[in-house]
């Protein structure tokens, strides 16, 4: 396969009172991307263990092509546990497979013929995973014309200044939520201004393509030098939020790579990840009309 579009880091389960989930956006994302007609890979690391062989027999089933290295360490969990107002709590076990993701000589070729790649700053927790990443993000961005997502993604306190900085100096397409781009403009520096404004800031500051803002129900915006598109959050029954985000990427991803301009890639996305919040779980299929 040449001209692949690649989610790249960690593949886990989401431990919940009421049973296990597979859970990790660069997996969501891949999925996605399959369902809208292009080949797509997902990039982990496993344990030699029985949560690990799942992981394997569920992308399988999925038909999700994926390159996860077994490794000597145990597969990674997530334990989420519901406090008595009914909010979420997580507990992301450290030192794990996907923590530990080797560069492999696999790895390398799959990066020669990638188009597109996503990923996250979670997966950079650990230095040995963070090197992998960037030695593969070196190969790709060879050819200026290859896209490369930074989903920032903030976990728990698993970031800091110099990653997140080093990941949008290696990235061409920005994605950030409201939440973390406050965050992000208190370690950078930019605080007291509005978050158009911010995003301005980074656009340039980072000579990025684009910049997606998610603001969860009150819309989206994608930034580009000169220009910006917004779109409003469609109003929809929510069964989870789990994996909309990744959808939305892999939507405006798959879209511009098969040559739709910003606004239609943008209002396919938003489709997308307003169709999985009506889904329970991260990777429902999706309805032949939005993958047209």
């Amino acid at each position: 396969m040449n001209d692949i579009v690649v989610g790249m880091g960690e593949a886990l389960w989401d431990v919940l009172p009421e049973g296990k989930k597979i859970g990790g956006a660069p997996a969501n994302f891949a999925y996605h991307v399959s369902q809208f007609g292009l080949s797509s890979c997902v990039v982990s690391a496993i344990g030699d263990d029985p949560l690990g062989k799942e992981i394997i027999d569920n992308f399988t089933e999925k038909g999700l092509n994926h390159l996860i290295t077994t490794v000597p360490y145990p597969t990674g969990t997530v334990l989420v546990d519901i406090d008595q107002a009914g909010i979420p709590q997580y507990e992301i076990k450290e030192n794990v497979a996907w923590d530990n993701i080797p560069y492999t000589a696999h790895l390398e070729t799959l990066a020669e013929k990638t188009k597109a790649v996503c990923f996250g700053s979670l997966a950079q927790r650990n230095v040995v995973s963070r090197s992998t990443i960037n030695r593969f993000l070196e190969i790709v961005a060879q050819n200026d014309d290859n896209l490369i997502v930074f989903d920032v993604n903030l976990r728990q306190g698993f970031y800091n200044k110099e990653i997140l900085c080093n990941s949008m100096k290696r990235c061409n397409i920005l994605k950030i939520n409201d939440e973390e781009l406050v965050t992000v403009s208190r370690m950078f520096g930019y605080p007291g201004i509005d978050l158009q404004d911010k995003c301005w800031i980074l656009l340039g500051k980072y000579n990025l393509k684009m910049l997606i803002l998610t603001c969860g129900i009150n819309g989206s915006y994608v930034f580009t030098p000169g220009n910006v598109s917004f779109q409003p959050t469609p109003k929809v029954e929510v069964a989870d939020t789990v994996g909309a985000g990744d959808s939305f990427t892999a939507a405006f991803i798959a879209s511009i790579l098969k040559g739709k301009n910003v606004p239609e890639a943008h209002s396919l996305a938003v489709q997308t990840s307003a169709f999985v919040c009506t889904q329970k779980g991260a990777m429902p299929i999706l309805p032949s009309q939005l993958t047209a």
